[in-house]
């Protein structure tokens, strides 16, 4: 299927506080939209308060989907993001609504319509095993090793980064190979998005000290708003650990060390609010790698207004 007759698809991207929950509820309001969330914590249940997951009220406005379909103790990977989009796509647009990507995790994004690279799926074992190694010997030595295996991955890694750092040990134990030489392979192409052209329209801070004002002020609504409480309940299961994918989601590693008593409140608060905008930093890196995007003002008081002129054009 050739690009002219691929049924096109608008993505609402941006990142986080940029305004993409009420652009995407203000086109429901005014077309048959169905959304497909492109959010790695959103779909995680008993996780609210912390990823802003849409309120009761905003669910209701709409149908949503991937949001609430995964336990905490699971992961949930790229893979599966993509084969449940495709899905819903097909299933959406064969009930005659419309269907609208909105979210911020680039690399979703870059799995559905890009395909997938040859990476490994986690190994449980083996990661408890470099955990035991990074309590023994800390973070920063790990990098140092990655950086003897992998210096590419491990250049573009801050010493502390546990997550990043576990996953490229954990790829090349596994593969023999450096994650780096793997991502940079192309991507395996498969027919299976070919029905649709995807269209990135992205929010994006012409301003970007006004979303650090609006990631800070979220931040301490979070907090108000009982976000410690929700971490605690999750740890009261005493089934979850902070090395698991969900507990490692922005703000809730800080809020878990914090409980720890590693950390003291507002040091755990001004580390939650630097994680958020670092997670901004990316997010906007991946945007502005999408030359096709296009691009709106998230600081502009038409932000919306200018999101549903493009979207509805396109659809």
């Amino acid at each position: 299927m050739t690009s002219r007759t691929a049924t096109p698809v608008a993505c609402l991207l941006g990142p986080t506080a940029s305004g993409k929950t009420a652009a995407a509820l203000a086109l429901a309001a005014r077309r048959p939209v169905e959304i497909i969330s492109v959010d790695s914590a959103l779909v995680y249940r008993e996780m609210d308060i912390g990823t802003a997951k849409p309120t009761a009220q905003e669910l209701a406005a709409a149908p949503h989907h991937l949001i609430d379909i995964v336990d905490p103790a699971n992961a949930y990977s790229a893979a599966e993001f993509r084969a449940d989009a495709l899905r819903l796509l097909g299933e959406i647009s064969a009930r005659g609504r419309v269907p609208l990507l909105v979210g911020g995790t680039m690399l979703y994004y870059k799995a559905l319509t890009q395909g997938l690279n040859d990476l490994p799926p986690a190994d449980a074992e083996l990661r408890a095993s470099l955990d035991a190694d990074a309590a023994r010997e800390g973070w920063p030595a790990m990098h140092a090793r990655l950086a003897a295996l992998d210096p590419v991955t491990a250049a573009r890694l801050a010493p502390n980064d546990s997550q990043r750092i576990q996953r490229a040990l954990e790829v090349f134990m596994l593969t023999g190979q450096p994650m780096s030489a793997l991502l940079a392979a192309p991507a395996r192409v498969d027919n299976a998005a070919s029905a649709w052209r995807f269209v990135p329209v992205a929010l994006e801070p012409s301003d970007r000290s006004m979303l650090h004002a609006r990631i800070e002020k979220r931040f301490d609504a979070m907090l108000a708003g009982g976000f410690v409480d929700e971490v605690v309940k999750l740890r009261e299961r005493g089934d979850l650990s902070p090395e698991m994918p969900s507990m490692r989601c922005v703000g809730y590693r800080q809020v878990w060390e914090y409980l720890d008593g590693a950390v003291d409140y507002p040091t755990m608060r001004d580390k939650g609010i630097f994680a958020t905008r670092q997670l901004c930093k990316r997010q906007l890196t991946w945007l502005r790698s999408m030359t096709e995007r296009v691009v709106i003002d998230c600081c502009d008081p038409r932000a919306t207004a200018r999101v549903l002129d493009v979207i509805e054009a396109l659809i």
